[in-house]
């Protein structure tokens, strides 16, 4: 499948990389070091040197309890990184649920949105619509602030398949071409660890959708909750998930450390397509 961001064309035949730039004071495993412009900035070009084929810039955490912020003190933090990349190699995707920072972002030049809400706050289809841009509609069950407490599900895989479905929809209905849509699964947005657990083992189901998967896992709780370690010792279950999902059907993984993200998945292709790496 060919993934349309604006003059971006990803071939998502072989997995790529989303390399993630917080731009927030309180993100649950970087937050604030990267939150002055030039930082951010420094950041984002090393991404991009390390293999990242998208740079996904975010100013407003989502980690479960995070308060939510104002549109302006959104842009405040995002529209100086976007300007400064502008012209860059890769597609900048906006990550926000806001109409009002979508619509500055894409005139800014942002090539993909990003939404945990996909698109469902009123404007939203329609600011992206309007656009040549991709969007990622994204599943979650409940609120940033308590989305945690207590999720439940009958079929979790069955339950966000449908309403992914119904969601990629209403974003053809609004005018957002087929070729401009990605999804994803939402891990540890409202899912206990059995429930993450449980759409990773059976990610390949959502390639039913025939839009092309995103699987964000870095760095996550459930992570922690498996292997007892804190958010900045998770990088080999971070990798070894990322490798689980493209495995399962995952065209793009949404990650801190893009380096060693990208060097995984070389030698997990030199296998599995049987050719090697050109020297």
């Amino acid at each position: 499948m060919i993934l349309h961001c604006g003059s971006f064309r990803l071939d998502t035949s072989r997995p790529l990389v989303m390399g993630i730039v917080n731009v927030t004071p309180d993100s649950f495993s970087d937050g604030g070091k990267h939150l002055r412009r030039d930082a951010a900035l420094a950041h984002a070009h090393q991404l991009i040197a390390e293999g990242a084929a998208i740079l996904d810039i975010g100013g407003e955490s989502t980690r479960p309890g995070a308060a939510p912020v104002s549109v302006q003190e959104e842009l405040d933090r995002v529209m100086p990184v976007l300007e400064g990349l502008r012209g860059a190699p890769v597609p900048l995707s906006i990550d926000t649920h806001k109409p009002e920072v979508m619509r500055a972002a894409l005139a800014a030049g942002a090539a993909m949105v990003n939404d945990v809400n996909a698109l469902q706050a009123p404007g939203a289809l329609q600011a992206v619509a309007a656009s040549s841009a991709a969007v990622c509609l994204m599943h979650k069950q409940g609120e940033p602030q308590t989305m945690q407490a207590q999720p439940q599900y009958a079929d979790v895989l069955g339950e966000v398949k449908a309403f992914l479905r119904a969601r990629i929809a209403a974003a053809e209905a609004a005018g957002i071409a087929h070729e401009r849509i990605a999804a994803d699964p939402g891990f540890g947005f409202g899912k206990a660890l059995g429930h993450n657990l449980a759409l990773l083992r059976g990610l390949a189901a959502f390639r039913e959708l025939d839009v092309p998967v995103l699987a964000g896992l870095s760095r996550k709780s459930m992570l922690g909750a498996i292997t007892g370690q804190d958010a900045a010792h998770r990088l080999p279950a971070s990798i070894a998930a990322a490798l689980i999902a493209v495995q399962r059907g995952a065209s793009i993984v949404r990650v801190h450390d893009v380096r060693a993200t990208v060097e995984a998945l070389r030698v997990w292709q030199a296998v599995n397509e049987q050719v090697l790496p050109e020297n």
